[in-house]
């Protein structure tokens, strides 16, 4: 009650937010875990309905897709609602759509159950969760976030072996009703969102972090001009309220969001192929399953370090200004990694395989709510995540059926991955050059702003400074 007689406190940085953390990493472990491992059930599911790659891959697209569209419906229920209230309602659809699963009876079946109505509750919880450690970390903010994103590593290296031992012990069918009970504890998770009101002037020294390299305005009215963000109570004055939904999405203008967006969605075209044919992949050059699975759990296990250090670094003061460099960096390795898979065909062979490319695919999705919030400022943080995980959702949905038809047409898995390595490559090469042309322009004007300024002297008497004894000489231009 104090706090809100005051008008609101600063980012805790601490405290209940290490209670958000732990929210969020649950989250992530039952969403984005859970989702790897559904490439697990691929070769269960098409040996029992005796289907083609391509066709048993719409699952796994599914999923993704449904889990990246929806997060504007996400953010939107964050922001209006509560987070609290988003998280929970996911976690109820999220297990109802695994418990129906179990009883698939066709493909088509699972297209809606586990798809699309798991992927729905995956999308309430996702977006806002991830939001609300923004609202509560400023200066701590990429580690805060490394922990939290672990969690997708965590829960792969523990799910997947556990997985594989639960469809050998229940079947593929039980194994999705187990896992319909796991995933209720999104629930509990919602409930650990407490709301916090922040000071909108102190909840951050600066809209955008002054050492991230971007600088952005955010537009400014009359008196006082305040947002709701995932759980954060701001008050308009007047006719702002009416602006409120408009302001939410004022980012979408801004150059370096645009750049940044289509760089998402390469690497959204080529990051999810790896996770969906490793698997197979390696049943194919005659790895076991249980070492296929195991694969699986080191790209788990090696994702946990990427988060965690690489959040860690990057929040030093010396590398905090080079965070979108990092981020470039982790993208373009973990492409050229999927370029080397080809070539792999041993189990000893996949294992390096799975350690470099689970530890720079931690590092990258650990920072990607650090770029945006360093490109759009906290105060968009919610609404620009929806967009960013909304950006996802066609790369998602048609780049595994893509890779399975490939796979179907040549045979082999070169280009599956070839087209996963090259999408990653192209969308660092994106963000680099867009940085280059940054500096580029940043140069150009800091040269332009230390030129003299000298004004015409038409009609005007004019004071000059002689180079070499700085006497003053007065010139008094002739008159007609």
């Amino acid at each position: 009650a104090r706090e809100k007689k005051k008008g609101g406190v600063l980012p805790p940085d601490g405290g209940w937010g290490w209670m958000i953390v732990a929210g969020c990493f649950v989250v992530t472990v039952c969403t984005r875990a859970v989702t790897r491992c559904i490439s697990i059930f691929f070769v269960e599911f098409q040996m029992h309905f005796a289907r083609d790659y391509s066709g048993t891959a719409w699952i796994h697209s599914l999923v993704d897709c449904t889990t990246m569209l929806c997060a504007p419906l996400g953010s939107l229920i964050g922001n209006r609602l509560s987070c609290r209230v988003a998280v929970i309602l996911g976690g109820f659809l999220a297990s109802i759509g695994l418990v129906l699963s179990s009883f698939a009876t066709s493909l088509e079946y699972l297209y809606l159950s586990l798809g699309v109505l798991t992927g729905l509750g995956f999308a309430l919880c996702y977006t806002p969760a991830i939001a609300m450690v923004g609202v509560y970390f400023c200066e701590r903010k990429a580690l805060a976030y490394g922990i939290a994103m672990s969690g997708s590593g965590i829960g792969t290296f523990v799910l997947a072996p556990l997985v594989q031992l639960l469809i050998e012990q229940y079947s593929w069918r039980g194994a999705l009703l187990i896992l319909g009970g796991f995933v209720s504890n999104l629930c509990v998770c919602g409930a650990l969102l407490r709301p916090i009101v922040l000071k909108e002037e102190e909840a951050c020294p600066l809209p955008v972090d002054s050492e991230s390299g971007y600088n952005v305005k955010l537009s400014a009215g009359n008196g006082v001009h305040t947002e709701k963000v995932t759980g954060v109570k701001l008050q308009f004055n007047g006719k702002q309220r009416c602006l409120q939904s408009m302001q939410e999405y004022s980012f979408l203008l801004m150059p370096d969001f645009l750049v940044l967006a289509g760089s998402f969605l390469l690497l959204a075209s080529g990051c999810s192929l790896p996770f969906v044919y490793l698997v197979p992949y390696s049943l194919d050059v005659g790895v076991s399953h249980q070492h296929a699975a195991f694969l699986m759990s080191i790209l788990g296990v090696i994702d946990i370090i990427g988060n965690i250090t690489f959040g860690w670094f990057t929040d030093r003061r010396c590398l905090k200004k080079y965070r979108n460099i990092c981020y470039m960096f982790a993208v373009g390795m973990e492409g050229i990694c999927c370029l080397f898979i080809p070539l792999l065909q041993t189990f000893a062979l996949l294992v390096p395989f799975s350690v470099l490319y689970g530890y720079f695919d931690g590092a990258y999705v650990a920072l990607i709510p650090v770029v945006t919030s360093d490109v759009v400022g906290t105060s968009y943080l919610s609404s620009a995540l929806g967009v960013v995980y909304f950006l996802h959702a066609v790369p998602y949905l048609v780049s595994p059926p893509i890779g399975g038809w490939l796979v179907d047409t040549t045979g082999t898995y070169t280009a599956t991955f070839f087209l996963s390595g090259f999408a990653m490559i192209s969308s660092s090469l994106l963000l680099f050059t867009a940085a280059i042309v940054r500096h580029c322009q940043r140069k150009q004007k800091n040269g332009l702003s230390k030129e003299p300024q000298l004004e015409s002297c038409d009609g005007k008497q004019v004071d000059y400074y002689t180079s070499k004894n700085k006497e003053l000489m007065v010139i008094i231009p002739a008159t007609s």
